[in-house]
């Protein structure tokens, strides 16, 4: 297999927009501490964060549903004409150590609306405060709970940036656990290796505006705990990749992970597994957060394309 043929590239130029995005975000305050060693003085100083809660608005938008399972909350946003028969089960970004964005929930609203399914945000807890074991248990109880109303063939297990990370390991575990499994997965600038090993990554590192290489392995290693950070357990590039369900994965050229994306596309169809990787070139990590965008309007697009396939 070809470097080409491993994705598709949508735009071989970035939009105005994009590159509006991209100025805006480089001259904000950095998400992450730039150090590694800064980045663990600041989660252990830090207060608990807290999930931005959903803008009232959607109450008369959406039929919502406010629910526990495992210890933890969850949000359904549901269309208001009727409950459909596919529901995205959601997996928000933040390095494994940030609460639910505000910016999350427009776009998660904007799923509902244009994919026209329902969608389920698990508001998981966080490293380093909780254990990922916390994390893990909520994701399966809640595939589980959807189980019981949904055929599994209709569930779609979706996440940005760590939720992505987080939605093809739970597809994973299924796997391993060989009982229901979801119908499709949709990977949104998805963490696929905690180690970052590949050193090509570095190359990309000086174009993305908002990560850096040495907090996130402190991030992936808190996550990890006690686990390896490079086991099969803990990146999914690293798991046996067959027999994984059809899955879509969108990224930017100006993103540290569109490496490990490659790496992982190229694994996961010498595994037999159908996985397809759409790449925008001079977007940066999770672009597709900010709607506006010509790329970001193609990839909800392809992916509302990919949901009725």
């Amino acid at each position: 297999m070809t470097h080409d043929e491993l994705f598709e590239l949508r735009s071989a130029k970035p939009s105005f927009k994009m590159r509006m995005v991209e100025w805006v975000v480089s001259k904000r305050p950095a998400v992450f501490p730039p150090e590694a060693d800064a980045t663990r003085e600041y989660l252990a100083n830090r207060k608990p964060p807290r999930d931005a809660p959903m803008p009232r608005k959607f109450e008369q938008r959406f039929d919502v549903e406010r629910w526990e399972i495992a210890g933890q909350r969850c949000v359904t946003l549901n269309p208001r004409s009727e409950k459909p028969d596919k529901h995205i089960l959601y997996f928000h970004g933040g390095g494994f150590v940030f609460a639910m964005y505000d910016v999350h929930w427009p776009f998660v609203a904007k799923l509902v609306e244009e994919t026209g399914a329902s969608v389920t945000v698990p508001l998981y807890n966080v490293v380093p405060e909780h254990s990922h074991k916390d994390a893990d248990a909520l994701a399966d109880a809640v595939f589980a709970r959807l189980c019981e109303t949904h055929d599994p063939a209709n569930i779609i297990l979706a996440g940005d940036s760590a939720g992505g990370h987080m939605a093809i390991s739970l597809a994973i575990r299924l796997k391993r656990a060989g009982g229901k499994q979801a119908g499709k997965c949709v990977l949104l600038s998805p963490w696929l290796d905690l180690t970052l090993a590949d050193e090509a990554a570095r190359a990309v590192e000086p174009k993305d505006v908002m990560l850096n290489i040495g907090p996130l392995r402190v991030m992936g290693e808190m996550w990890a705990g006690s686990r390896k950070p490079g086991s099969a357990h803990c990146s999914p590039l690293y798991a046996n990749l067959s027999d994984l369900p059809p899955t879509a994965i969108f990224q930017g050229r100006h993103d540290l992970f569109v490496v490990d994306c490659r790496n992982y596309v190229a694994k996961a169809r010498a595994a037999g597994s159908k996985v397809t990787l759409f790449e925008y070139a001079g977007a940066p990590h999770v672009y597709m957060i900010v709607p506006y965008t010509r790329e970001a309007k193609d990839t909800m697009a392809l992916i509302c394309e990919f949901l009725d396939s």
